[in-house]
């Protein structure tokens, strides 16, 4: 199938204002590579850093836009391959994953679970609710459709308590950094197809620029070979989210490829 690449550049809830060019220099790096225009989605504006329903409103209009692409892209036959700035527009394309492919299992590569509601969240951070949303435990204006039972955490090791007792309640597949994190991955994919979200900081600290840092993460050899056995099977999409492109505002820009290099197992697939 074609691969439809996509750059969202609008709000999502930012903290600061280092994920959306992290977001172009991914989308640009990913063009050139696999030799494919990427569509731009939203506009840059200034990070607020406020309260989740405000920063929702905020980022609205954009998120639509996002909503949309992703209905079209799979709506053509194609597989979507996005740079996506924040957690949050999760929001908008995990609805459209769940509507055209039901079977497919949501791989969430993250130090955080991001499995909140608004009314569990102790900081009120929008991207802490971003994969909730779409599995329908709050209602985003985007939509939802997807199973829990199609969710497979990978990383996570900062959770709240209310995460921690949905993924115990619900029986999630919580995969932690470890030797044995391939094989474990491969048994709760259980070859079904995948769909897969990619939050920086599921690697360990000073690998890339995020902002969140969590000690005892993932390893860019971890994630390559996480990405072995995923090209196994079917890929129905993967999104990037949360590469900054520097260490701090106004440092010197940071290359994404060595994160791209540990990827491409599953872009060699996607290419076929």
């Amino acid at each position: 199938m074609p691969i439809a690449l996509t750059c969202f550049q609008g709000r999502a809830g930012d903290h600061n204002d280092l994920a959306i060019p992290g977001a172009r220099s991914i989308a640009s790096h990913l063009a050139h590579k696999l030799d494919l225009e990427a569509v731009v989605i939203g506009t840059p504006e200034p990070a607020m850093n406020v309260d989740w329903s405000l920063e929702l409103d905020a980022a609205m209009p954009a998120l639509r836009l996002m909503r949309d692409r992703l209905d079209a892209v799979y709506a053509g036959g194609s597989v979507s391959l996005a740079a996506t700035s924040r957690c949050a527009v999760s929001l908008a394309t995990l609805p459209a994953v769940a509507r055209y492919h039901r079977q497919a299992v949501v791989v969430w590569f993250d130090s955080h679970g991001d499995l909140n509601t608004p009314e569990a969240s102790s900081t009120g951070y929008l991207g802490g609710l971003a994969l909730s949303g779409p599995c329908g435990l709050w209602q985003s204006g985007l939509g939802d459709g997807l199973s829990i039972e199609n969710v497979i955490l990978v990383g996570q090791r900062d959770l709240d308590p209310f995460e921690a007792d949905l993924i115990a309640a619900k029986r999630i597949p919580h995969i932690r950094a470890g030797a044995d994190l391939a094989l474990q991955l491969a048994e709760a994919v259980a070859g079904r197809p995948v769909y897969i979200h990619l939050d920086c900081d599921v690697l360990n600290p000073g690998i890339v620029p995020t902002d969140y840092r969590h000690d005892d993460g993932l390893t860019l050899d971890d994630l390559r070979a996480a990405c072995e056995v995923l090209a196994k099977g079917e890929v129905v999409g993967l999104e990037i989210a949360e590469f900054q492109n520097a260490w701090s505002e106004g440092g010197e820009p940071v290359t994404p490829e060595p994160l791209i290099g540990a990827l491409e197992p599953l872009l060699q697939k996607l290419r076929r």
